[in-house]
C-alpha cells in the first residue's frame, strides 16, 4: 500500500515535468517569435518606402523632405519617393498615412500643425496622436512676420497703428492650416486688429501674392522669406523665436517688439511619423536612418541654406513633444478665434 507522502512525491514530480515541457515550449516559441522579428527588421524595407509630405511642392516642408528622402534612400537601400498631398491644413495627406499598412513602408513628414487640427476640423477620421508612431524628430523654427513694401510701417508699432486706423483694408494671407494661419489670427486677436483673412492652399502661394500687393501681412519661414527680405521685396518687422535669428540679427523678435504673446520656441516641429502600429523594430531602424541623415555634410549644407538646424531625438522623446503641443496649442487657437471647419 503506497503511503500518502509517496503519492504526493509522485504527484510532485509528474507536475514538475509538465511545468518542465511548458517552460520548454513557451521558450520556444518565445525564440521563433524573436526571430520573426529580428529578420522582419533585417528584411526592413523590401520595397520602395513613400514619404507623404502634406504640403505644396516648393514649400520649405517639401525641400526638407526631399533632402532627408535621399538620405534615407542611401541608408535604408531602398528608394524613398516623395508623394505630396496638400490640402485641408495637411489633413489629406496625415489621414492616407494613419490609414496606411503599419509596415514601415507609408511614412508621413509633417509638422506641430498635426496636433491642433481637432481644432480645425470637425471629422478627421484619425487621431493625431493616438494614429501614428513617432519615429523621429528633424528640425525645428520660428516665424518672421512681413509686410508689403505699400504698407508704411518699419516697426510692429506701426504697423498695429495703421492697421487699426485702415480697418478691413489690408490682407493677411497664410496656408490654410498651418502655424502661420495661427500666429497671423492670434495676431489680429491680442493687437485688436481688423485684416482679412485670405486661405492659400499653401503658404508659397500668398507669398507671391505679398509681391503683387494682394496681400499684406503674412508669417513665413527664413527659408521662404530670407532672400526676399534681404532683396528689399518685403520687409520684416519682428521674429517669433525667444531670440533673434542669426540670419535676420537686425530683426527684433516680438518680445522686443511688446508682443510676448507671439514669442514660441519653437513655433514648428518637423518630423517624421508612421501608422499606430508599426513595429517597434521597424521604428527604431527608421529612427536611426534618420539620425544618421542628420549628421550628414548634404543634409547640414541643405539646412544651413534653408535657414534650420537639425534636431534629433529618440522616438519617445518626439512623440513626448508631440503630446506637449496638443497641449500646448489649443488655447492658443481658441484665443485667436479661429473656427472649425
Amino acid at each position: 500500500m503506497l503511503r500518502p507522502s509517496s503519492i504526493i512525491h509522485g504527484l510532485r514530480s509528474v507536475l514538475a515535468g509538465i511545468m518542465k515541457r511548458i517552460l520548454f515550449l513557451f521558450a520556444g516559441f518565445l525564440a521563433v517569435a524573436l526571430g520573426l522579428t529580428d529578420a522582419g527588421a533585417q528584411i526592413y524595407p523590401d520595397r520602395p518606402v513613400k514619404l507623404v509630405v502634406p504640403f505644396t511642392p516648393g514649400s520649405p516642408v517639401d525641400v526638407l523632405g526631399r533632402v532627408i528622402a535621399q538620405q534615407l534612400s542611401s541608408r535604408l537601400g531602398q528608394s524613398v519617393i516623395i508623394d505630396n498631398r496638400p490640402g485641408a491644413g495637411t489633413s489629406i495627406g496625415a489621414k492616407a498615412v494613419a490609414a496606411a499598412e503599419p509596415d514601415g513602408h507609408t511614412l508621413l513628414l509633417t509638422g506641430t500643425n498635426l496636433v491642433y487640427l481637432p481644432e480645425l476640423y470637425r471629422n478627421l477620421e484619425f487621431d493625431p496622436i493616438r494614429s501614428f508612431a513617432a519615429i523621429a524628430m528633424l528640425t525645428t523654427w520660428s516665424h518672421a512676420l512681413v509686410v508689403a513694401l505699400s504698407v508704411p510701417a518699419n516697426t510692429v508699432a506701426e504697423f498695429i497703428a495703421y492697421a487699426r486706423a485702415n480697418p478691413g483694408k489690408l490682407n493677411f494671407g497664410f496656408g490654410l492650416g498651418t502655424t502661420p494661419q495661427i500666429l497671423g489670427e492670434y495676431f489680429k486677436a491680442i493687437t485688436g486688429t481688423d485684416i482679412n483673412s485670405v486661405p492659400y492652399r499653401g503658404g508659397v502661394q500668398a507669398i507671391s501674392d505679398m509681391l503683387g500687393d494682394r496681400i499684406h501681412m503674412n508669417f513665413g519661414t527664413t527659408a521662404t522669406l530670407l532672400a526676399l527680405i534681404r532683396q528689399g521685396n518685403v520687409r520684416a518687422l519682428a521674429y517669433t523665436g525667444v531670440t533673434r535669428h542669426p540670419d535676420l540679427p537686425d530683426v527684433p523678435t516680438v518680445i522686443e517688439a511688446g508682443l510676448p504673446q507671439l514669442a514660441f520656441d519653437p513655433d514648428v516641429c518637423i518630423g517624421l511619423l508612421a501608422p499606430a502600429g508599426t513595429p517597434a523594430v521597424v521604428v527604431d531602424k527608421l529612427n536611426f536612418a534618420a539620425n544618421e541623415s542628420l549628421k550628414a555634410p548634404e543634409t547640414l549644407a541643405s539646412f544651413a541654406k534653408l535657414g534650420i538646424a537639425p534636431k534629433s531625438s529618440s522616438p519617445r522623446e518626439f512623440a513626448a513633444f508631440l503630446t506637449e503641443e496638443a497641449r500646448k496649442w489649443p488655447p492658443i487657437l481658441k484665443a485667436s478665434g479661429v473656427k472649425p471647419e
